[in-house]
């Protein structure tokens, strides 16, 4: 192999027209679902102090911010619903009500916009009163077996207004398997369940769970969620959720974890998406903010490399503002 002064790799980065034509393309708008927080009610669009840009919204709302978006070629959504207090109980009764948040926001955004993908995110920590991911045993700890019930029945729910598929955000073990039983008998065997299937513990979900109201009041979700540090674990969870009927797979955070993301990539053909999580965006604009970072150039470069590690689908809050970061690329 020649070496320099032969080699040259500059020559390959010369003029913009070069580097464009060798580079590995930008993940396109239609790769990108955007996570939105849906509230009851009418003319409802509230702002998120720790995620700039982004608001609760009534479903409404939702429709009128999405308009540009989808005529702009937006892949698709996933919604999650949140509810007043006196909407929760023990249980998470109200999160299979079929005129809860998501309900009602995916009738009308199905109305609206017919061939936009609608995911609905399938937890119930928004709609316990204790703030857990499902009813809770005797000792305190969360009833798994109660708990996947739960999920699957609002799954169902989920889909009879019209979702195209589902995402199980609780880790419970057997939900994935729970929901596809009854998605089939419910008659809904066409629909998508894109599991949360690497969701680790992390420290960067705060700016969400200020969004969405669903801190626990109580202990922690440790006891149910992957550990940040025994990859080995994460890992077997991607395995059992493909076992159990998962159509895609997913890994939350999306950044501190690329090489998850990679190594699930090269381990299974099912689809992968990567969750860009609200720390993760909080983060850069903070960052942006104090004149640390130019906040275009690493929004760019941060959703790059999600696509780069193998995500076929990317959740980000940053694909409310696609056009502003990926129509003007200087390469």
């Amino acid at each position: 192999m020649s070496s320099f002064p032969d080699t040259r790799l500059r020559r390959l980065r010369r003029t913009r027209g070069i580097r464009g034509m060798l580079g590995t393309n930008v993940p396109g708008f239609e790769k990108f679902l955007w996570p939105v927080f849906v509230v009851e009610g009418r003319g409802k669009s509230i702002p998120i102090p720790s995620m700039p840009d982004q608001n609760r919204m009534s479903p409404d709302r939702l429709c009128a911010a999405l308009e540009p978006l989808v005529a702009g070629g937006l892949g698709g959504i996933l919604l999650f619903g949140i509810v007043e207090d006196r909407r929760k109980d023990s249980q998470g009764t109200y999160a299979c009500h079929e005129k809860g948040p998501v309900q009602r926001a995916a009738r009308e955004v199905r109305r609206r916009f017919p061939e936009l993908v609608i995911f609905t995110d399938v937890c119930l920590c928004a709609y316990t009163n204790h703030g857990h991911c499902g009813p809770l045993a005797k000792d305190g700890s969360v009833d798994n077996d109660t708990a996947i019930e739960r999920l699957a029945e609002a799954a169902v729910s989920h889909a009879a207004a019209g979702a195209d598929g589902v995402a199980p955000s609780a880790m419970m073990d057997g939900q994935v398997q729970a929901i596809r039983r009854s998605l089939r008998d419910a008659g809904f065997d066409d629909r998508l369940i894109m599991s949360y299937s690497t969701k680790f513990s992390s420290s960067m979900y705060g700016p969400f769970r200020e969004a969405a109201g669903s801190a626990p009041a109580h202990g922690d979700r440790r006891q149910y969620q992957a550990p940040f540090n025994d990859i080995r674990q994460a890992l077997r969870e991607s395995q059992m959720d493909a076992q159990e009927g998962a159509d895609i797979l997913m890994v939350k955070p999306a950044l501190f974890y690329l090489d998850v993301i990679a190594i699930i990539r090269n381990e299974t053909n099912l689809p992968l998406a990567a969750y860009n999580v609200s720390g993760e965006y909080a983060m850069l604009i903070a960052a942006a903010e104090r004149g640390w970072l130019d906040l275009e150039g690493t929004v760019r470069e941060s959703l790059a490399a999600i696509g780069r590690a193998g995500a076929d689908i990317i959740i980000s809050y940053w694909a409310s503002q696609y056009t502003r970061f990926f129509r003007k690329i200087k390469s």
